[in-house]
């Protein structure tokens, strides 16, 4: 996790029922190389102002600086901390792990000089960078002994250099005496093709098995079909053995040069350690800032809690769920100034469940410093804990039925609860019967209110419309629906109450008229007079002014 980005012990967030983990991912697949990546996926918001403020000021940064640094990239970056590790525990690194050393070097080296140079325009992202360090003394010594191709060098020693030379030189002695053989009369006339060729490391002749006694030496290998062998000729022989020698001379000298190398990697593991950190948090904002460009998303407003004003707690102005395509229906939405507390009804798949998710994963991302698809002006409070109930899922381990495992989630998030809390309830009351599903409702929403909790909840309940109407500091809203088309808009209504539409939708669709007049009479009297109430408060309303309108996301 991002030293940045740790919660502290007192966060509580719903990460899973937001669906937080989904957001990691796209963040992720905008990182550069593997630490930042594992960064993104670990990601967190955190409940402290200023932390969160600093962090919003950071990708603020790092969203600006590929128009000030268009080539500034991680390419060449690796997380080399295990192959660090690795020396210090006494390993020999390979060549290639030498320069994937050097190249991780290279790009903090660079960072580092950019940022530094940056420091009053990026002072965030030059902090970071500070942690960068320089290792050009390490960087020569590996470019000086290993070369762009992953292999050690002639330059790498003086030793090497020598012993290279020598073994081209042995090899050169060797093959003119075996071309003097290859051209005798009485070892040509042996042979089964006129070449010099290699097996085990020697140089051998292809001789026929069935002339095997005019060519003396050792034989190394023979063909499948056994009709040619493959003979290091005697007078070769001792020359070859210089030569293995000499080879193995030259393997030993590279094994010290890179035992050496990987040394002085050891000794730099704090420094290497520290600059792949830092390299993976710059990769992080990085990524926060591609992630905000493809989003046309907005730095917040942030406001501390407990509220000091009068003003909203939280105000989304054609916010966008990050997870839905482009042309879901925005969310317009305030809370925290004329009412703590928002009882949202409406039909199944009229978008409900996904106003919540979009309210809770801003304040998330806001808080994880991240930018908020949504417009100008939108603000958000920088809650301790962001709490919500989302979802149908029973709990099999316990053997819980729906509506228990509902409770025991919602006792748990009772048991959290201060006036910088955010809770988000789906479907309040369902799973039981309906009228203590109703009262049991309301009694946890009256709980959340005189604990000074913000809170949203959705509800079929027509009794919550009417608790929400005449409960201080408590509002209605709904999802609007045509009774034309017969489909939800996916628009949220904040002040008006949502009505039943299951009659409606009846008689529209051809049920006999009969049948529509006697479910209406048999009707609960409750729920007949709490709809004429809100009738009557729709009514008010549409005669002071036309209602506001905010929408909301498709789901």
């Amino acid at each position: 996790m991002s030293s940045l980005d740790h919660p502290g012990p007192s966060a509580a967030f719903a990460l899973d029922a937001l669906e937080f983990d989904k957001v990691r991912a796209m963040l992720a697949g905008r990182t550069s190389f593997s630490a930042g990546r594992e960064l993104a996926l670990a990601l967190e918001p955190s409940p402290e102002i200023e932390t969160a403020e600093r962090l919003q000021a950071t990708t603020e940064e790092a969203r600006r600086l590929p128009t000030l640094k268009p080539g500034l990239t991680f390419a060449g970056a690796r997380d080399v901390r295990p192959i660090v590790q690795r020396a210090a525990l006494g390993g020999l690194l390979q060549p290639v792990e030498l320069l994937d050393v050097v190249a991780s070097a290279r790009v903090a080296r660079l960072w580092g000089s950019t940022l530094s140079r940056l420091c009053d325009s990026m002072p965030n992202l030059a902090l970071l960078s500070e942690r960068l360090r320089d290792h050009r003394p390490l960087i020569e010594d590996i470019e000086r002994a290993i070369d762009h191709g992953g292999e050690v060098s002639d330059d790498a020693s003086p030793r090497l250099r020598q012993l290279r030379s020598d073994v081209r030189s042995a090899q050169d002695r060797l093959l003119a005496r075996l071309q003097g053989l290859l051209n005798s009369p009485g070892v040509r006339l042996a042979l089964q093709d006129a070449v010099i060729t290699q097996r085990n490391g020697r140089y051998v002749l292809p001789v026929r098995a069935d002339e095997r006694q005019r060519v003396k030496g050792i034989v190394h290998d023979q063909s499948a079909s056994g009709a040619t062998l493959f003979v290091e000729p005697l007078p070769i022989v001792e020359a070859g053995n210089r030569i293995r020698q000499i080879e193995a001379e030259e393997r030993h000298e590279t094994e010290r040069i890179l035992r050496a190398l990987s040394t002085l990697v050891s000794t730099e593991r704090d420094a290497l350690d520290l600059s792949v950190a830092a390299l993976a948090e710059l990769d992080l904002q990085m990524a926060k800032g591609r992630l905000a460009d493809d989003q046309d998303a907005i730095r917040p407003g942030l406001h501390a809690l407990p509220r000091t004003g009068s003003g909203p707690i939280l105000r989304l102005l054609e916010a966008r769920h990050p997870l839905l395509s482009v042309d879901a229906v925005p969310l317009t939405l305030e809370l925290g100034a004329a009412f703590d507390v928002l009882v949202i009804t409406g039909p199944n798949t009229g978008g409900k469940t996904v106003a919540l998710k979009t309210v809770g994963l801003l304040a998330l991302m806001a808080q994880a410093g991240l930018q908020v698809p949504a417009g100008a002006g939108t603000e958000l409070a920088v809650f301790h804990a962001v709490q919500a109930d989302i979802g149908d899922e029973q709990s099999i381990e316990q053997s819980l039925s729906t509506f228990s495992s509902h409770l025991t989630h919602i006792i748990a998030i009772l048991g959290q609860l201060d006036a910088s809390s955010l809770v988000l309830l789906d479907e309040l009351g369902a799973g039981t019967d309906p009228q203590e599903g109703s009262a049991l409702a309301r009694a946890i929403l009256t709980y959340l209110r005189e604990r000074g909790a913000y809170a949203i909840a959705t509800t079929h309940y027509s009794e919550l419309k009417a608790f929400a109407h005449l409960t201080p500091r408590v509002e209605n809203a709904s999802v609007e629906f045509d009774e034309r088309t017969l489909a939800p808009t996916y628009r949220l209504l904040v002040g008006v109450p949502g009505r039943s539409n299951a009659l409606v939708i009846a008689a529209r669709l051809g049920l006999p008229g009969e049948v529509v007049r006697m479910a209406r009479s048999l009707l609960n009297p409750a729920s007949v007079e709490a709809d004429d109430l809100l009738t009557q408060i729709q009514r008010d309303r549409d005669a002071a002014a036309e209602p506001g309108a905010a929408t909301c996301g498709r789901g």
